[in-house]
């Protein structure tokens, strides 16, 4: 089979954030058994090792450079014609900042030459470069990592809006367009049931099929030995919004609440790319921004407790399943265990839930005391994820979605 694979995010090295982690890891599985054309953007931090590298997993790699970022025109006027945009042509700003003629001049001819039997959108901000009418021709899908809809109305209702007036604005049209997007597809994939139910109630005659994410467990393997102490970290690319807004409310809300217990409490804040308000937190008393690292799993093995205090941002959580699969115990929001079972009637206890400061207090505090409970929570967290949310497992259902007609 031909597969034309679409990602304007340029999918490697597959550490860079939870984009580039499900594009390069179901692209390397469908590899093994089909031909995959990947069409993608460079942009300026990707290097010519990392476009040799990614090359080795593809049978042709098409890259074009990376348009100009409207959003970068910060005047009124520009703001105003953003929305203009929106409003006559349905398409939201992040997705036209990652529009090119000339991709999509380049994908039109491939199709129309019958070169590919499937055409894969790796997020959905690529559905601008799939015409309605090329399901006629071959299998289109789209491969939801969550839904903008969903993500925009969450931040207003939990206040981590960055914009809320330019935001209750877009909340009507991001459903309009989240809704005319999906009709163009044959089939769409999404990681949670959450975004399958709200996605269905647009398209309630669609395929909707839902295909969590997975871990490399080479890369995160199991740890061997509790490390014991009061070492808190959060893994995540951080210069993300939501990853951002998780790590400051942590260090405002609960870790000074957390360090008023225990006075050596450490909270380290593991990723690439930290934004300015994310380095500015090392001011505060134990904690450590790292950037980028050689090995998140070497990171997460010294810790005593992995903290996702995610507020916003849908879909399942590559940090939540890493952190399983390397072994460390998780007390983790709503938002950081969607699409996850790991507490209630007859369900292994996994993780512990959190929500509000008094609530991670308590749960960390549990941990920090309890060798017994760190370790049930570190064997369930590895079990969890090797039956259930491995790359191979994964990749078996999106061959399959690939597939069927």
């Amino acid at each position: 089979m031909n597969i034309l694979m679409l990602s304007s995010t340029f999918p490697y090295p597959p550490t860079q954030g939870g984009t580039q982690v499900r594009t390069f890891n179901l692209l390397k599985y469908l590899s093994q058994r089909h031909a995959i054309t990947l069409v993608t953007q460079r942009e300026a931090h990707v290097t010519d090792t990392e476009i040799a590298e990614l090359q080795h997993w593809v049978d042709r790699l098409v890259i074009f450079e990376r348009p100009p970022d409207l959003g970068s025109q910060k005047g009124m006027l520009q703001k105003l014609q953003r929305l203009n945009l929106f409003l006559q042509d349905g398409v939201p700003p992040n997705v036209l900042n990652r529009y090119s003629p000339e991709m999509q001049n380049w994908i039109d001819n491939f199709v129309e030459a019958g070169k590919c039997d499937v055409i894969t959108c790796e997020h959905s901000v690529n559905e601008i470069y799939v015409r309605p009418h090329f399901q006629k021709q071959v299998r289109t899908l789209v491969n939801v990592h969550s839904s903008i809809y969903c993500t925009c109305r969450n931040q207003l209702e939990t206040g981590t809006s960055t914009n809320p007036v330019r935001d209750k604005v877009n909340l009507p049209l991001l459903r309009r367009y989240e809704q005319n997007y999906c009709s163009k597809f044959s089939a769409i994939a999404v990681t949670t049931q959450e975004d399958k139910i709200q996605l269905q109630q647009f398209n309630p005659h669609k395929e909707i099929t839902v295909i969590p994410n997975g871990v490399d467990l080479e890369s995160f393997p199991y740890r061997s030995n509790d490390p014991g102490g009061h070492r808190l970290i959060f893994i995540g690319a951080m210069d993300n919004l939501a990853n951002i807004d998780a790590v400051c409310f942590f260090c405002n809300e609960v870790l000074p609440k957390i360090q008023a217990r225990y006075s050596d409490a450490t909270f380290e804040i593991v990723g690439s790319r930290p934004a300015p308000e994310v380095l500015a937190l090392q001011a505060k008393p134990g904690v450590i921004v790292t950037g980028k690292v050689p090995s998140i799993a070497e990171y997460l093995h010294k810790a005593t407790v992995c903290v996702v205090p995610m507020r916003t941002g849908f879909g399942i959580k590559n940090k939540t399943l890493e952190a399983m699969a390397a072994g460390v115990p998780i007390v983790a929001s709503d938002r950081g265990l969607e699409g996850l079972a790991v507490d209630g009637a007859n369900v292994l206890l996994t993780a512990l839930r959190a929500n509000h400061p008094p609530e991670y207090v308590n749960a960390i505090s549990h941990l920090f005391t309890n060798a017994q409970l760190r370790e049930e929570l570190s064997r369930n967290g590895r079990q969890l994820v090797e039956a259930e949310f491995t790359w191979d497992i994964a990749g078996r259902r999106y061959e399959q979605l690939c597939l069927e007609n």
